[in-house]
Order: structure tokens, then sequence, then C-alpha cells
């Protein structure tokens, strides 16, 4: 392939009035970044991160012309160390994919060949991508519980934040796997789409909270996925049964956690930081295979709504809004 060769990506610029601009250009494969791996992308996904990054946000990127996208899935076009051949189907997702290393919006990325992941079988690339990142994460905090010893006869398993992207995914996967999932949702009108993806049943988020202000509650939960952070994660702790584990993926409640040490030392609670960026390859490896395999989703296909690039500027107001369901599958 010609390094002049143009493609199509949205490109996130920053002005010298320091206000960002969204806008769809042609890139040249020369100007990518540095890498082994170069891959035609197929689809991509949009997530947190993602509109974070769109939106110029400097936790996440800093340099810009940018191209956001954590998620990529395509065939490889090289691979100059011989770890993938030509036209193999891969995945990538986490390490600096997005941020600071131009993305999956784009139609072609480069990266270095160990971020790469053969695509599972059992899964497309596009089915890949309906996962993505927020995929990875479920089945990383599913795994966590499994390793600490939750497992389906321990009892309930509450989800919090259930119609978001990980929320949906970890409600099926859990299913799937044999737990009863209770799911956690502020969307009540969401019931009928939770319960079908798999939830037992499915609570207000006020009702996970309500009595937070105690030093601890009643006991209820044998395990926990938490993507909200703040005073729903502190409320979960406090609700966990003795012995239990807490996953914790998630800040859209708040950064800040206001809890005492009562759960950790009266219940043996363990709280389990899940961070899907750098995870090592065995486990991503293993991850990967198993949301191909017995945690694959029910009707994975229903939990994703599919775009273009041209149709992703009213997803990234909407998902900083909190305002999407499941996943939003980018089409390049």
């Amino acid at each position: 392939m010609e390094t002049g060769t143009r493609f199509k990506a949205l490109v996130v610029e920053k002005g010298a009035d320091q206000t960002f601009t969204r806008s769809i250009k042609q890139r040249a494969i020369d100007e990518l970044d540095a890498g082994e791996l170069l891959v035609r992308v197929r689809y991509s996904s949009l997530n947190y991160k993602d509109a974070l990054s769109a939106t110029g946000h400097p936790g996440v990127t800093r340099q810009f012309p940018h191209t956001p996208g954590i998620d990529a899935a395509g065939e490889v076009v090289s691979c100059s160390d011989g770890r993938f051949a030509p036209g193999d189907q891969v995945v990538v997702t986490g390490h600096d994919l997005g941020m600071e290393t131009d993305g999956g919006w784009g139609e072609y990325i480069r990266v270095p060949s160990q971020w790469g992941v053969p695509l599972p079988a059992g899964l497309t690339l596009r089915e890949s991508m309906i996962l993505g990142t927020a995929g990875f994460t479920a089945g990383l905090s599913v795994l966590k519980l499994e390793r600490a010893g939750v497992r389906p006869e321990s009892g309930d398993i509450l989800v919090t934040g259930a119609t978001g992207g990980v929320g949906t995914l970890a409600v099926s996967m859990l299913a799937r796997a044999g737990y009863r999932v209770v799911a956690a949702t502020g969307k009540m009108g969401d019931v009928p789409f939770l319960a079908e993806i798999g939830a037992a049943e499915v609570i207000s988020r006020e009702e996970v909270t309500a009595g937070g202000e105690r030093a601890l509650m009643k006991e209820r939960w044998a395990g926990a996925i938490d993507v909200v952070g703040g005073e729903t994660l502190a409320a979960v702790l406090k609700s966990t049964r003795y012995g239990g584990t807490v996953t914790c993926c998630g800040l859209v409640g708040s950064a800040e956690l206001p809890v005492n040490v009562h759960p950790f030392i009266l219940r043996a609670v363990t709280l389990v930081g899940i961070d899907s960026s750098r995870c090592p390859t065995d486990t991503r490896l293993e991850v990967w295979q198993r949301l191909a395999g017995p945690w694959r989703p029910a009707l994975l296909d229903q939990m994703a709504t599919e775009v273009t690039l041209e149709g992703l500027e009213e997803k990234i107001g909407r998902i900083l809004q909190g305002g999407i369901r499941g996943r939003v599958l980018v089409r390049l």
C-alpha cells in the first residue's frame, strides 16, 4: 500500500482560542502513528471516553489534531514483525488507542502489534465492536467475580447503570453464566428491555442508595458490578453480603467514594478495580474467548444502534448526557 493513500477519518482539532471542532477529513497513511501493525478498520464504537476525547477533555487527549475511537476491528494490511499476516481479522481495544494514538474513527489505524487480538472464533468483526471496550470491561468484571469465588449459587448480583454500554452487556453475560441478576437503573421505562436481556429483577437507583447515610446497610448482594461510582458505589459496598465482591469500572456518578471502612473490616467485602486499558495479554485473550463462547450476550444485535462517521455527532452529545441505551456501533 502506498504511504500516501488517503482515507476518511473523524478529526478533532484545537483552535487558537482553545475551542475544539470535529469534522470528517481525508488523511494519509503516512500521517498515522508509528507501529508494526496496519489495520483497515471496518467497525468501531462510541464509548464515554471517546466522547470526552471528541470534546477535547485533557484527561483523555492532549495532542491535536486527533482521531478518537478506543475500539477498532478490521483486517490486517501489513505487520512488520510477523505477528499477524495480511488479511487476518483482528480486534484492538484499550492500550493508548483513541487517546493519544489515532483511533478507530478512521478507516485505518497503525499501532504496536502486541495491541492486536485475533478475532475469536464465534464472533464477526461487527459483533466484536458491539462488545468493544464495554463488553471487554463487563467480561473482565465477571471474570474477577468468578475468581473471587462469587458463583451463581452465592446469591443475587447487582449491576448498576444497567442501561449503559457496560451495564447492558454485564447483565446479559451474568445471566448467560447462570447468575441471578438484579439491574439498577434511573430509566425505569427500560424495564422490559432489561428483563429481555436477562435481568431477573429491575430496581431504581434510588432503591440502591436508600439508607446510604448509615455506616452499614442490610446485607443483600453476593456481588456487584458498579459503573457509577460515588454514592451509588458506597451504598453497594455497605449492602454487600459478608465475603462478597464488588467490581468498580466507572465514574459517571462521581469519582469520589464517600464510604467508611466498615464493609471491609466487618463484612470482609472486597472492592476490585477494573482497568481494561492495561490488562495483561493472557487475561485479554481469555476474556475475548469467553465473550465469543459461554458469556456471549443473548440478543447482542438488539443492544446496538449502528451509525456511520457522519452520524456520530448527535450520539456524542447524547452519551455525555447519559442518553444512550446499550451500544453505538460505528461502521467505517
